[in-house]
């Protein structure tokens, strides 16, 4: 049985209270970065993020020096006369994650579908080839 280990978090507590209170330390946009699953098996690698409330259109999805990245940038556009907000925290929405393709992975044969709320991205792997064996005359 391992021992349990108690986690301190009060340190980590005040830095993050004094390093956001700082101007230069704060940012202007919302921090938010999907959760993501990743799997494997024989054929493909299998990326799911949970985007929920976006649109297919809203993602780029590209690959660069054999690295995916998945990027969202979405801003609310709605002017709603009358309404004196004290505060909005759900005008936009952004992200960019990026994986390292494995030599295997197939970038020219990537696909991705977006449903009730989950971008699912499929990156075939490589067809195994069979290297002929080649004999070596000793001189």
């Amino acid at each position: 049985m391992l021992p349990m280990i108690k986690n301190n978090s009060f340190f980590p507590s005040v830095l993050d209270e004094f390093f956001n209170d700082m101007p230069a330390f704060r940012s202007s946009a919302p921090r938010w970065m999907p959760k993501v699953n990743v799997a494997e098996n024989e054929k493909s690698y299998q990326i799911e993020l949970a985007v929920p409330g976006m649109e297919k259109e809203d993602f780029k999805i590209e690959v660069k020096d054999d690295v995916l990245i998945i990027s969202s940038e979405k801003k609310e556009e709605k002017k709603e006369d009358g309404k004196n907000y004290s505060r909005r925290e759900f005008s936009q929405c952004s992200f960019s994650r990026s994986f390292i393709l494995p030599d295997v992975a197939d970038s020219g044969k990537i696909e991705a579908a977006y449903k009730n709320g989950i971008l699912d991205v499929t990156i075939p792997k490589k067809e195994a080839e069979e290297k002929p064996s080649r004999v070596i005359n000793i001189q």
